[in-house]
């Protein structure tokens, strides 16, 4: 599964990039996003903070094009972004990512996949989808914090997939060696952007070291 590594911060399983956000205020961030001593508060704003960077790092290639401006003393030639971009944040965790997505992309458009997980199966179920129209040429952004099993991630690929996407990313706050494993599986061409890759999944599928339940300590539930 997670083979090597390279440089640039990718890990490299047989056929998916697991981009790893390396930045020292990425990973100082994540450091105090997995302490108790985080209250919800504190934790909403380390988590808008991680998001934000690793939302930098998965749209470092979006297409640009030329356009020109013209400044107080003459026009000059610079690039703006090009292209049609959707964020859809899986429910509830990923709202805290979604709207890092919007603060550098206020244009883009935004989808929602309402997934609950059963505590004792750990799987989960839908209870809401709507989804922009998307097209082969659309940029999707899939944000879910904790890519644990990969179920829930899995299953809002799914759904972006048939709705017409194909150029579609994942980016999480931190992922286990499973959750990878279910993506390449069943979508090798789905790149991960992620801040930490941690050890495994427990017997509850929470992921160790983990940080425990992300949107019970981003709401304070």
């Amino acid at each position: 599964m997670l083979a090597s590594r390279s440089g640039g911060g990718l890990v490299y399983s047989a056929d998916v990039p697991v981009h790893l956000v390396s930045h020292p205020i990425a990973q100082n961030a994540l450091l105090l996003l997995r302490s108790t001593a985080s209250y919800p508060s504190r934790f909403r704003r380390l988590a808008e903070r991680l998001s934000l960077i690793v939302t930098i790092d998965a749209t470092r290639d979006l297409p640009t094009i030329d356009r020109t401006v013209q400044t107080p003393l003459e026009a000059t030639v610079g690039q703006a972004l090009s292209g049609d971009i959707v964020v859809v944040p899986v429910l509830r965790a990923g709202l805290v990512m979604a709207e890092a997505v919007l603060d550098l992309i206020p244009d883009a458009r935004m989808g929602h996949v309402g997934l609950q997980r059963n505590e004792e199966t750990a799987i989960a179920s839908r209870y809401y989808l709507k989804l922009p129209p998307m097209s082969a040429t659309t940029t999707v952004l899939v944000v879910d914090p904790m890519l644990a099993t990969g179920g829930s991630a899995c299953m809002a690929l799914d759904l972006v997939h048939g709705a017409g996407a194909s150029r579609v990313r994942l980016l999480s706050i931190v992922a286990a060696p499973e959750g990878v494993a279910t993506i390449e599986a069943a979508y090798p061409d789905v790149p991960i952007y992620t801040a930490a890759v941690d050890r495994q999944l427990n017997e509850q599928k929470y992921i160790l070291p983990g940080l425990g339940d992300f949107g019970d300590r981003l709401y304070g539930t």
